[in-house]
């Protein structure tokens, strides 16, 4: 069994970034990212603070706007409008999940597809759907990263993708149909799971519940992708995969933190990249 390190594969993905970045300022190209966060959610703002660690760490010119919790629809939506016509904001990414009363598909809407970096705006989704893509959304693309640099085959492959979130489940599937697997999505409803989990190659958890997969649910030999972040009672973070008795099933397997986790932000530097480039025709 190989634990995947998404932590160094996220460390060698940044490197690639920086040096990209670097090369593009050369030739009078600054890459910026704005990045919105609406009240104070403790999640969020660890979030938005290692976004902007790791812009620092890349070159990458960024600008918060942390607005209160009460601000009106208006005044978002006039901010993303001004963002989306400003030359040295290349990617805005407005921090979800946002407060109750604010409408966060009108928010994702009213973000420029060519600035859309988090790849949720339906024109990005729909160019995901037939392959013909600018960004991905990050945690799928991370995924995909790891897959890559494991040396894990994917063409051909039986792979579960368990969940069927907009943000996780779907486009991990469609990703993972572009590269010739045959897909399966499950969830809640899904009839006998262990059964349909337990004939993957590569099996996917993105489900968001502690320890959900159990190794009667998994194939032995699989590659086991773990994309859940919960926090058990004692405070201690863990996966939506039992880590610890399904490893001994897998040929590789993602711990949690220090699997997916890493290859999000990772992945959203280089939606910005590609965004900057883009942008400057390049």
């Amino acid at each position: 069994m190989k634990i995947i390190d998404g932590k160094a594969i996220s460390a060698k993905t940044k490197e690639e970034l920086r040096l990209e970045v670097a090369a593009l300022k050369e030739k009078g190209v600054s890459v910026g990212l704005a990045v919105i966060i609406v009240g104070d959610d403790p999640a969020s703002r660890v979030y938005v603070n290692n976004k902007k660690k790791a812009c620092e760490l890349l070159g990458i010119y960024s600008e918060e706007y942390a607005l209160p919790a009460d601000t009106n629809m208006e005044s978002l939506l006039g901010l993303i409008e001004e963002l989306n016509t400003r030359k040295d904001i290349n990617g805005i990414l407005c921090q979800l999940p946002l407060p109750r009363h604010l409408d966060e598909k009108a928010v994702i809407n009213a973000i420029s597809p060519e600035k859309d970096v988090d790849a949720f705006h339906p024109v990005n989704v729909g160019k995901i759907m037939i392959g013909d893509f600018d960004f991905l959304p990050c945690t799928p693309a991370g995924v995909m990263r790891l897959l890559d640099e494991s040396g894990v085959e994917i063409e051909g492959k039986n792979c579960v993708v368990i969940g069927r979130s907009n943000i996780v489940g779907k486009p991990m599937s469609m990703l993972l149909l572009h590269r010739n697997a045959t897909v399966t999505i499950c969830h809640s409803r899904t009839r006998n799971l262990s059964e349909v989990t337990s004939k993957a190659d590569i099996l996917v958890a993105a489900v968001g519940k502690a320890n959900f997969v159990t190794p009667d649910m998994v194939k032995e030999g699989a590659v086991v992708i773990d994309v859940g972040i919960n926090r058990l009672p004692s405070g201690k973070l863990c996966g939506d995969v039992d880590f610890d008795n399904v490893s001994e099933k897998c040929s590789f397997i993602t711990p949690v933190p220090g699997g997916a986790g890493p290859m999000t932000i990772a992945m959203l530097m280089a939606n910005t990249v590609t965004a900057a480039k883009k942008q400057n025709n390049l």
